[in-house]
This record gives structure tokens, C-alpha cells and sequence, in this order.
């Protein structure tokens, strides 16, 4: 897909059609009107693709992989029309010393007008010797491209907030773009893997409005980030009626009933997994009877068991559940050792006092609306 010196010559043009269809997509992720995607078409028409440096870090390439797996637009037609993908050694088939070179001509030429996309933390201990590329440090590498970005885009838990390299006890000193980035234009898309759908109207808002979109206190776009998963569940209505899975391929489970006794997070996970799906299935980790591990949030989802979830989860819990599964909802360390000390069997042994209680009287707890909640 790109050569030694950039993308190739002779591109392909999508259809107006099919350009229409990226921009009412686009629209519909940012939560604008269908009359907008217009809009978008028009502003996005005007200027020249914008340049785009993707530097890849501490990571499993999964971001990557997702973005590949799109349709509306098609990889090719994303980076071939819609933006100019000057930088992405997954992409690229240049290598070594002509890939480095690449990557030095795309920040020399662009200075001041590409746009930064970081896959993976980024190791801090030992000045940063945990990851190197072409001799180059990831710390050194990132201060470089950030210094001559119009505005940068962490893809990813790893590059939002440290994501799996920064878990306890993170030996190599990992951390996200924005610890070491300061006073430039950051955008965090957080996710393992997020949705690419999410990239795309994020640098389409961009082009359009000339701003950033409107981000919340960890850096998230509201329009993606705005709502918890819970709110567009399709397991919602079990939860409000008490209806939960106690034990992987029991009846709950095999119904489809909510996952929250499981440990599932999506109360207190900041995403639209749940509206958007995924892998132009419409599917996501939930409808595959698996519960959100809340891996959106900093802090959560690679810190804590899959069966446990921070306190704030219990204030959550519906009336019906028994005070005995309340309590697994614990950081690690706070939970006292019981019986033989594994998570399924605690679920499974609440699940059984639940069920004596009944259900009759369950009443969903109301979700709070405080933004630091």
C-alpha cells in the first residue's frame, strides 16, 4: 500500500455514492442530524487529505487490526482517499533504514499540519530503553513527532492510559501520551480495541469544525464516550427486572440475561461498544454472553479481576442482590480469602442466597448522573 516515499500514485477515487455514506456514518457517530453529513462531505472536500503519522509502541497491533477490518469506508479507501496514511509500519512496505527515512521526510514536510495517531504506551524506566525502534527510543520518538503535530490521537487503552503494559507491576514504566505530552491537542480513543468508527468521525470533526470535539475529563470525545454501555444494553431490561447470569451456560445465561453478577462493568463503562458494535458483525463482547471488563476506563480493566469491579460498581447493584454479592465487588486486596478463594465459586454460592430471597421485589438502582461518578 505505500512505498518508500509515501502513498502511490494514481489512486483510485470512491464514488460520491459511497463518500456520502462515510459522511452519514461519521454524522450519526457524532450524534449530528442526517442533514450534516452535507456538511461534512463539503468541508472534508476542501482541503487536501490530511497527513497522518501512525507510530506504533507497547502494543498487540490490535487497534490496527480493527481499523483493517471496516468496511464503510473499506481500509483502502480510508487511507487512500480520505486521509494521506504518509506512516504506519504494519502498512507500509518499506522497512529499516527507508522506513526511518520516511518517517523523518513525512515530519519535516508536515510540520505543523499532520495529525499524530500513537498505538501503545510508551516504557519511561531506564530512559525509556524497553522499546526502540531504529535505534530510536519510544519517549524520544514521541516527543520528536508530537512537537510538529497539529493535534494528536491516543488509539487505544495502551496509548489513552497505559492499558496492559502499565498493569501492576508494570516493570517497564509504561505510560499514556497524555503523562508525557503536554499542551498540544490530544484526543484519547480508548479501547482494547476501540471502535474505528470512533477514529474516523473524530478526525472527520477535525477537518470539519477545525477544533477538537467536546472531551471529557480524561480526554474522551463525548460524542463516544458521553454514556455508559448500560444505557444502550440490550441485557437492560433483564437487569431492571432482576433477570441476572449466575453461572456461565446456566438458563440465565443460555436466555440471554444480564451479565452484571458475572462482574460485567458497562455500568460505570464510558463507551458506545453497545450502539456501534463491532467487525461489521453487530456484535460486541456482551451479545457474546461475555461481561464488558469496563477496558474504556483508566484504571479498571486491567487492574482489577474479571470477576471483581471496583466498589463504585456495587453502589450500582440492584436492590434484589443479596449483600453477598455485593461484597465481591472489591479491588484486589480488599476482599478477605473465602472458601477456596475462586471467584466463580463465590458467585455461584451468592447466586444461591439470591435465589432463596427471590426476586420478587427487585427494583434497578437508579444510575447516577454525576460526571466524576
Amino acid at each position: 500500500m505505500l512505498e518508500g516515499d509515501g502513498l502511490t500514485k494514481g489512486l483510485s477515487r470512491i464514488s460520491r455514492k459511497d463518500f456520502l455514506k462515510y459522511c452519514s456514518i461519521a454524522a450519526a457517530t457524532l450524534g449530528l442530524p442526517p442533514s450534516m453529513a452535507k456538511v461534512l462531505a463539503a468541508e472534508v472536500k476542501k482541503d487536501t487529505r490530511p497527513p497522518v503519522i501512525w507510530l506504533h509502541f507497547q502494543e498487540c497491533t490490535g487497534c490496527t487490526e480493527s481499523l483493517l477490518r471496516t468496511s464503510h469506508p473499506a481500509i483502502g479507501q480510508l487511507i487512500l482517499d480520505l486521509i494521506s496514511l504518509d506512516y504506519h509500519e504494519t502498512l507500509m512496505a518499506a522497512a529499516g533504514k527507508q522506513a526511518h527515512e520516511v518517517l523523518k521526510g513525512a515530519m519535516s514536510k508536515n510540520k505543523g499540519k499532520y495529525v499524530l495517531i500513537v498505538e501503545g504506551a510508551i516504557p519511561t524506566k531506564e530512559n525509556g530503553i524497553y522499546c526502540k525502534i531504529g535505534g530510536e527510543t519510544a519517549l524520544s520518538m514521541l516527543k520528536e513527532a508530537s512537537a510538529g503535530a497539529a493535534a494528536i490521537i491516543a488509539i487505544g487503552s495502551c496509548a489513552s492510559f497505559g492499558g496492559v503494559p502499565s498493569a501492576k507491576p508494570n516493570p517497564t514504566g509504561a505510560v499514556g501520551v497524555g503523562d508525557l505530552i503536554k499542551g498540544k491537542a490530544l484526543i484519547n480513543l480508548p479501547g482494547c480495541p476501540p471502535n474505528p468508527y470512533n477514529l474516523l468521525s473524530a478526525v472527520m470533526y477535525y477537518l470539519t469544525f477545525k477544533r477538537l470535539p467536546k472531551l471529557d475529563k480524561l480526554g474522551r470525545p463525548l460524542f463516544a464516550y458521553g454514556r455508559t454501555l448500560h444505557d444502550h444494553c440490550e441485557r437492560k431490561a433483564h437487569f431492571d427486572a432482576g433477570r441476572f447470569v449466575r453461572k456461565y451456560g446456566d438458563e440465565g445465561h443460555r436466555k440471554g440475561y444480564c451479565l452484571y453478577v458475572m462482574g460485567c462493568k458497562g455500568p460505570v463503562t464510558h463507551a458506545n461498544c453497545s450502539a456501534i458494535k463491532f467487525n461489521e458483525a453487530n456484535v460486541w463482547p456482551v451479545s457474546t454472553g461475555h461481561p464488558c471488563v469496563g477496558c474504556t476506563e483508566k484504571n479498571i480493566a486491567f487492574d482489577v479481576s474479571l470477576y471483581k469491579s471496583p466498589k463504585i460498581l456495587a453502589a450500582k447493584a440492584p436492590k434484589c442482590l443479596e449483600k453477598e454479592v455485593i461484597e465481591t465487588f472489591e479491588m484486589p486486596g480488599e476482599a478477605k480469602e473465602r472458601g477456596s478463594g475462586s471467584m466463580v465459586g463465590v458467585a455461584i454460592a451468592a447466586a444461591a442466597i439470591g435465589a432463596v430471597a427471590g426476586f420478587a421485589g427487585a427494583v434497578a438502582a437508579k444510575l447516577p448522573n454525576k460526571e466524576e461518578e
